[in-house]
């Protein structure tokens, strides 16, 4: 029986969100019998053919005999991944007829078939179901694991189905296949809490700003001190994801091809020191994700600072101003989200040991120069703490847990914090974390700052500090006064903001 050409939507990663693609079938030309596939496909779209093939024969559904063309548009973007296998299958039985072109008129597919006709998950889902719900889609058909993952969106109506059998019959308005409910998880209690950690007053405090006002931090201190373990415990003090952020941390989730649900919290990714420029920023053939991408709305963690490459932490200045990561290839570029909470860690010399009170340092000064000028100072500006982590005495640790310093205590004053910046950043146009303001609205956020300008003339002529410094100074000190629930910042918060940057003590890594 012939019919008129089958369109029907989908899409293809890039980078983290998804290319609008259409993929047509017709059989209104003559053909040898198998079909022409055009639009600038990679191999793996060319199998994708002889995949669906084999899943309608394993199947025993009628074979789409007569398709004589399929196209994917449009045709200047080179179409890559298993994902364009379901819209295949689905428009080459439209072509031969098992269907009429109003039945995928407002659908959109993407999966993965296998030789036996089960769906799979694929690369992206959640953005191509962004990408379908832009482009007006009113249902999306996908594998039942993808399905569960984009069941959230709102606006689209997610149909899973376990084989191709399903998906078709569906199309066809043969069997009813009801929206998949969205995948609820369990965040899992952290064993991590700061009230395990003895002492460090001030290094817990810092902690706190900068989850509260998503401050990059800096811990510096001898090895064993507790750097590390103030770190880890970061994801901890940090509010749950809004349903927005959720959806973006799952987006990149997807995007990078990590399998499963997450747990419904802040990423913590902790790369290896000997990670590339590639892998933190992102890149590859087809752009994947970095880890500062799957850090997004959550917390990028550097332990051995100075032992990372120094092209890969220069690199990051530009994702920490803008929150965005380009890679620029020779026919496109891509940007994708890194709104990150940088919080690293370093020794104070290759040895570790400078300054501690009980075991010498065994550096010369040319080997501690060569350590610190492994971090450059624009890198350092970007770094909002800088905080010391001494060696504790040995006596603390025989002193009972403070329950005053639990991190259910600090999350408490954190959540509060943070609703009292978004409600007034909301108004100055600023939404988000004060780590985020800049120019009028962070004097707006500040006001009456006439009365702080002394003192701020004052740290900058005594440090030589620069503009960015000065912004920062004023950021945490806002977040300084929101923790201690002040509508002005006053110059005690101008004074601690500054010495939690480490003015007060000189140092420069």
């Amino acid at each position: 029986m012939q019919t008129e050409t089958i369109t029907i939507g989908t899409g293809m990663l890039s980078g983290v969100d998804a290319v609008p693609i259409t993929v047509e079938a017709t059989t209104r030309s003559a053909s040898d019998g198998t079909p022409r596939i055009l639009g600038l496909v990679d191999a793996a779209v060319r199998e994708a053919y002889h995949r669906v093939l084999h899943a309608f024969y394993a199947l025993s559904l009628p074979q789409p005999r007569g398709v004589t063309t399929v196209n994917f548009a449009p045709a200047a973007i080179r179409k890559q991944g298993a994902g364009f296998d379901l819209p295949l299958a689905i428009a080459l039985a439209g072509a031969a007829g098992m269907f009429g072109p109003e039945r995928t008129k407002d659908l959109c597919a993407f999966g993965e078939v296998s030789l036996r006709g089960r769906l799979l998950p694929a690369r992206g889902a959640i953005s191509v179901a962004l990408g379908a719900r832009a482009r007006g889609a009113h249902t999306l058909i996908c594998s039942t694991p993808d399905a569960g993952l984009c069941a959230g969106i709102d606006g689209l109506c997610v149909i899973g189905a376990e084989t191709l059998a399903d998906a078709l019959f569906f199309v066809t308005g043969q069997r009813d296949l009801a929206p998949v409910p969205a995948t609820h998880t369990v965040t899992p209690p952290s064993s991590l809490d700061l009230i395990d950690i003895r002492g460090h007053t001030t290094p817990k405090i810092a902690l706190a700003v900068a989850a509260a006002g998503g401050h990059n931090l800096l811990f510096v201190g001898p090895p064993g001190s507790g750097k590390s373990a103030l770190c880890r415990r970061m994801p901890g003090l940090l509010p749950p994801p809004s349903d927005a952020e959720w959806l973006a941390i799952l987006q990149v989730h997807t995007a990078a091809g990590l399998a499963g649900m997450p747990p419904r919290q802040r990423p913590l990714r902790a790369p290896h020191h000997t990670s590339s420029c590639a892998s933190l920023l992102g890149g590859g053939i087809d752009v994947r994700p970095g880890e500062a991408t799957l850090a997004h709305n959550g917390v990028l963690f550097l332990d051995e600072l100075p032992e990372f490459r120094r092209d890969a932490l220069e690199a990051l200045r530009q994702p920490l101003e803008d929150g965005l990561i380009t890679v620029g290839r020779a026919l496109k570029t891509i940007t994708m989200p890194a709104n990150f909470t940088l919080v690293a860690a370093m020794n104070p010399c290759p040895c570790g040991y400078r300054g501690h009170p009980a075991r010498p340092c065994q550096c010369s000064p040319a080997a501690i120069a060569r350590y610190r000028n492994r971090i450059s100072g624009p890198l350092l500006d970007r770094i909002d703490l800088q905080v010391e982590v001494p060696a504790l005495d040995p006596l603390v640790f025989t002193v009972p847990r403070d329950h005053s310093q639990s991190t259910a205590v600090f999350r408490a004053r954190i959540e509060e914090a943070r609703a009292r910046q978004e409600r007034r950043n909301k108004t100055l146009g600023e939404p988000g974390a004060n780590a985020r303001l800049d120019g009028r609205a962070l004097e707006a956020a500040c006001a009456p700052i006439a009365k702080l300008e002394p003192l701020l003339q004052e740290l900058m002529h005594l440090h030589r500090l620069g503009g960015r410094a000065r912004v920062r100074v004023l950021r945490v000190a806002r977040t300084l006064a929101d923790l201690a629930e002040r509508d002005c910042v006053q110059a005690e918060d101008v004074l601690e903001a500054a010495a939690l940057r480490g003015y007060a003590r000189q140092f420069t890594p």
